[in-house]
């Protein structure tokens, strides 16, 4: 008997809002209908941009609630706050399990309590700000964390346990073969550690370095960091794609010098589908990502240090042949394959709802 499944949470939704957390909910729900489950998701309406206007526009026409589209393949329900659409969502659509995710976690986990639907929680980072309340309230519900790093830090903090799966990468977006042209780093941003990529750039003149837009940069943000660039000949910086391929087709080594306490690290996890090693901080799940396939320093280490690792990685290609092919190999642990993560995502959503039924 199909599941019928929904997803929640306080995070945008494409094409509003991207980023590992909508590429590795959009992989399950395609997984769920595949398989004959009814997936959907609940999400904050921005209301930014061509999409967002039209479906503001539909909203107000309908005096609140929920806006419904199936550009996805699934239906994705957005309004302006997910926690007071619980109520009608769950009377429209009955759902037997939610996933509840991000921003706003416990109010909007403890609205689909409220109307006895089983929850399970997906832990994907460590922001216990935006939880929105005392996850070790929910006592009930089941947790699935997307790296060992997240699931002790949640278990020191709140005394929960949680099922470690890793974000899904459907390698066929990324896997390719790459020229080694370039240096990528992917999200230019202060979270993400832009101010040491751009010196260690600095360091490389000889060295072409392709910056990646992955959180979009609203227009004054944009302007701001071009500025910042335009004196650096060997950095190119090109919008957010679609097709990554393109990017690691290019790719000898990957930055990831992340000054903030990674979950996990998805970007080392798609180069490594191509061969590519990563050089990144020891922030958080980052090392859990990148282990053998490419190194990790403190985000604070001399900046030498950052310049001898990618020197020792890009010049030297035994060294780049051997964590290569150690990221190939990475890539392919029992951990880390889509298969193997969505049977046990089912098996949870599963056991989350007869639970339920025996409660």
């Amino acid at each position: 008997m199909g599941l019928n499944v929904v997803f929640a949470g306080g995070n945008g939704y494409p094409p509003e809002d991207s980023g590992g957390v909508q590429s590795s909910t959009h992989d399950l729900a395609t997984r769920l209908v595949r398989d004959g489950h009814t997936p959907s998701v609940l999400a904050p309406l921005y209301g930014d941009g061509w999409f967002g206007l039209a479906a503001r526009a539909r909203l107000k026409a309908q005096r609140g609630g929920v806006v419904r589209d199936m550009r996805h393949g699934y239906a994705v329900y957005r309004g302006w706050d997910p926690a007071r659409e619980v109520t009608g969502l769950v009377r429209k659509i009955a759902p037997d399990v939610a996933v509840v995710q991000c921003h706003g976690t416990v109010p909007i986990a403890t609205a689909f309590r409220a109307h006895g639907v089983p929850v399970v929680i997906y832990l994907r980072n460590v922001e216990f700000h935006e939880l929105g309340g005392d996850l070790g309230a929910l006592t009930d519900a089941k947790f699935i964390a997307n790296s060992q790093f997240t699931a002790d830090t949640y278990n020191q903090r709140y005394g929960i346990t949680a099922t470690v799966i890793p974000p899904t990468i459907n390698r066929a977006l990324y896997e390719t073969r790459s020229s080694g042209e370039v240096v990528s780093f992917i999200n230019p941003v202060a979270e993400k550690g832009v101010d040491r990529a751009i010196e260690i750039a600095a360091a490389f003149p000889e060295i072409p370095f392709l910056f990646v837009e992955s959180w979009v940069f609203d227009a004054d943000a944009l302007a701001v960091f071009e500025a910042r660039i335009a004196s650096y000949a060997n950095i190119r910086f090109i919008h957010r794609t679609g097709d990554m391929r393109s990017v690691y087709g290019q790719s000898r080594l990957v930055l990831a010098p992340s000054r903030w306490a990674e979950a996990w690290g998805r970007v080392a996890s798609e180069a490594h589908c191509s061969g590519i090693p990563v050089i990144g901080s020891t922030r958080g799940g980052l090392p859990e990502a990148i282990g053998p396939g490419g190194l990790t320093l403190d985000y604070d280490a001399p900046l030498e240090e950052w310049v001898d690792a990618v020197r020792s990685v890009w010049s030297d290609d035994a060294r780049h042949g051997e964590l290569s092919a150690a990221a190939r190999a990475y890539a392919a642990r029992p951990e880390i394959d889509p298969d193997r993560q969505y049977q046990v995502f089912c098996e949870i959503l599963h056991a989350a709802r007869a639970r339920a039924r025996a409660a």
